[in-house]
């Protein structure tokens, strides 16, 4: 593992009120670097990042101090001077940390909504060469995921989806829409993330592109969290994410 650099990402907006206790629940022996995109957020999701920069112990901003205490992980924020969307804030956080000499790159939401304890296993598996991209599946029972807080038609939205997708593929994943994944370098090099969608459909569009190319995938369970300061898209933009879902999965099958 010191052979490679693992750096997490944070496609951020309108993190203030959950990124601080994100933040102090990722364990910082597996990682490198830490980067937060903000995507023009409308609340102090910047200002609080510099803040934690400034106070965190185990976080620093200066690339000389970084350097120069090995005990240190850099935290690099960037802020978009307009609004991109999820799929173009991706696009900033993966050309960033590509950039920046990333090995493997794991992706975080801000919002607390995934569990960041989980980040050690992610790197493990694809570090130790079982897989080249790991996913957190927020699906383990009808049950679990209805306590969590996941309302039903999102629920049930998801597993037709996946459902749908894994019959396309050939694929056995347990959930296709989770936020929370992790990449070798290699892939993330080789898919052209930038040719897709800002929209949520990019996270859709990336794992067709990964499977069409013959990558690794695993997945682990993840917690689900859904409460009020987590991010959540409305039913209106749910549906229209459905849709297009279902739209890249129909393309897909006419291209193989």
């Amino acid at each position: 593992m010191e052979n490679t650099k693992k750096i997490v990402i944070m496609p951020a907006y309108n993190a203030e009120a959950t990124l601080a206790k994100t933040i102090s629940d990722i364990p910082f022996d597996y990682i490198d670097e830490l980067i937060l995109v903000d995507d023009e957020s409308k609340d102090r999701t910047v200002v609080t990042a510099q803040k934690i920069g400034e106070s965190h112990p185990r976080l620093t901003t200066s690339i000389d101090e970084y350097y120069n205490d090995k005990s240190k992980i850099l935290f690099t924020i960037f802020e978009h001077d307009k609004n991109k969307g999820y799929g173009g804030n991706q696009k900033s956080c993966y050309d960033i940390a590509l950039s920046h000499g990333a090995s493997i790159v794991i992706m975080l939401h801000p919002d607390y909504q995934y569990d960041p304890k989980l980040i050690k296993y992610f790197v493990e598996f694809i570090d130790d060469g079982y897989f080249d991209v790991m996913l957190g599946s927020r699906i383990r029972s009808r049950k679990e995921a209805i306590l969590g807080g996941m309302p039903h038609y999102k629920y049930y939205a998801n597993r037709f989806l996946s459902f749908i997708e894994n019959l396309a593929t050939g694929m056995a994943l347990s959930e296709w829409h989770t936020g929370m994944r992790a990449y070798r370098k290699e892939v993330l090099e080789s898919i052209n993330y930038n040719k897709f969608s800002d929209d949520f459909v990019f996270d859709t569009q990336v794992l067709f592109e990964i499977i069409k190319k013959g990558y690794r995938i695993g997945d682990i369970p993840v917690p689900v969290r859904y409460f009020k300061e987590a991010s959540s898209i409305n039913l209106a933009r749910s549906i229209n994410y459905g849709f297009l879902t279902v739209w890249e999965t129909i393309k897909f099958i006419f291209r193989r």
